[in-house]
C-alpha cells in the first residue's frame, strides 16, 4: 500500500480511449476521465495528463477518409486535432472547475538538459497553482512519432509520459490503453491468457512477450509501455497499465490496489 496521503500522478490517455472508431472525439469517455482527475486534485492530488488523439481527431476534423501517409498532412491533421483537443479538455475541465496548461514538446526539448530544466520548472509551478498541464508531442513540428527515425528520445507518447514523470518527480505513472495489462501471452491469440498483475522487473523474456502496435488510431504498443515502464523503474517511480475505459479504476490505483499490470520500482 502507498504510505503518501497525496502524489504527484502523469497519467497518459491514448488515441483508442479518446476517440471512436470513425476518429472522432469521444465525448463521454474523456468527460468520465476529467470527472475523475478533477476530483483527485480535490483530494489533493496533483495531476499530469499526456494526451494523445491529435492526430486522429484531425484526421476526423478534416474530413480526411483514413490517416494521413504523407508527412506534411499528419503534421497539419495533428496541428488541427491539437486545438480541438484542447479545447474540449478546457471546456469539461472548467466545468469542475479546473484550470488547465498545454504543453507541446519535441525531442530537444527533453535532451536538452536546458530545456528540459525550464519543462520541470514549469510543470512544477503549474501543480503548484492547482493547474493540470496536458502534455503532448509537438508533431507539427517533430516527427519523431509519426515518422520511423534514429536516435529519437521520444517516439511515442507511452515513452514521452514516462519522461514527463521523470522530470516532473512524480510517485506514480499510468498508462491508459485499450488493454487491462500486462499478459503472460497474447490474449487475442489465446483465450487463456493471464494478467500478470505485479511486475518488478524488465527481463528479456517480458520483450518476448509483448506484441505489437494497437488500433489504427494509435501508435503504441505493449513494447512502447515496457519501454516506459523501465524509464519509470530506473528512476524510482511506479508505473500501472489499466484499461483505459475504466477511468474510475484510478482510484483503486492510486489506493494501491490490484488493477491491471502495476510495475514496482526499487525504492
Amino acid at each position: 500500500m502507498w504510505q503518501k496521503k497525496c502524489y504527484r500522478i502523469v497519467v497518459k490517455v491514448g488515441t483508442s480511449t479518446l476517440t471512436h472508431d470513425s476518429g472522432a472525439a469521444n465525448l463521454q469517455s474523456m468527460e468520465r476521465l476529467v470527472r475523475v482527475l478533477a476530483d483527485l486534485v480535490g483530494y489533493g492530488h496533483e495531476v499530469v495528463l499526456v494526451t494523445s488523439g491529435a492526430i486522429a481527431v484531425g484526421t476526423n476534423k478534416l474530413r480526411l477518409s483514413e490517416r494521413p501517409k504523407e508527412l506534411r498532412l499528419k503534421q497539419a491533421a495533428a496541428a488541427v486535432g491539437q486545438c480541438e483537443l484542447m479545447h474540449f479538455y478546457d471546456k469539461l475541465f472548467g466545468e469542475y472547475n479546473r484550470g488547465v496548461a498545454q504543453i507541446l514538446l519535441t525531442d530537444d526539448d527533453v535532451a536538452d538538459p536546458v530545456r528540459s530544466g525550464h519543462l520541470s520548472g514549469t510543470c512544477r509551478k503549474l501543480l503548484e497553482m492547482g493547474i493540470i498541464p496536458i502534455v503532448n508531442e509537438n508533431d507539427s513540428v517533430s516527427s519523431a512519432e509519426i515518422e520511423t527515425g534514429e536516435n529519437k528520445v521520444l517516439g511515442d507518447n507511452d515513452t514521452l509520459s514516462a519522461i514527463v514523470a521523470k522530470l516532473c518527480e512524480a510517485d506514480l505513472l499510468i498508462l491508459l490503453s485499450d488493454i487491462d495489462g500486462l499478459y503472460d501471452s497474447d490474449p487475442h491469440a489465446n483465450k487463456g491468457a493471464k494478467i500478470i498483475p505485479v511486475v518488478e522487473e524488465i527481463t528479456p523474456e517480458l520483450l518476448e512477450m509483448a506484441g505489437g502496435k494497437g488500433t489504427w488510431r494509435g501508435t503504441g504498443g505493449m513494447v512502447t509501455k515496457l519501454s516506459a515502464a523501465k524509464i519509470s523503474l530506473d528512476a524510482g517511480i511506479d508505473m500501472v497499465i489499466a484499461n483505459g475505459s475504466r477511468p474510475e479504476d484510478i482510484y483503486d490505483i492510486v489506493e494501491g490496489k490490484a488493477v491491471g499490470t502495476r510495475f514496482v520500482a526499487k525504492k
